[in-house]
């Protein structure tokens, strides 16, 4: 099974940017979507950004406009680059790959957007 482990998590002021990464050990990018969830305390797993294969990428309407996803296939990474960021974004982010190949839940980093 995929193993993927997030990063890049932290303690940021309102306004500022956060690069999360999400490393596989294995060529999975190029052959399957991937998509960075994010779960706030009290409330349910949501996706926030996802890409296929392609490149093509779907955001949730919260974060349009100032969160991107992309992957790097060399380097079995992907990323989710977000800016601008709010204290309603404060949350755990997990990444993973959508259903039907959904892998292990990893631990998550934790993003906290406060002043």
């Amino acid at each position: 099974q995929v193993r993927l482990v997030e990063s890049g998590g932290a303690l940021v002021q309102p306004g500022g940017s956060l690069r999360l990464s999400c490393a596989a050990a294995v060529s999975i990018f190029s052959v399957r979507s991937v998509g960075w969830y994010r779960q706030a305390p009290g409330k349910q797993r949501e996706l926030v950004a996802l890409i296929t294969p392609h490149g093509t990428t779907d955001y949730v309407d919260a974060v349009k406009g100032r969160f991107t996803i992309s992957r790097d296939n060399a380097k079995n990474t992907a990323y989710l680059q977000m800016n601008a960021l709010k204290p309603e974004d404060t949350a755990v982010y997990y990444c993973n790959i959508p259903p039907p190949f959904r892998a292990a839940w990893g631990q998550g980093t934790q993003v906290s957007v406060s002043s």
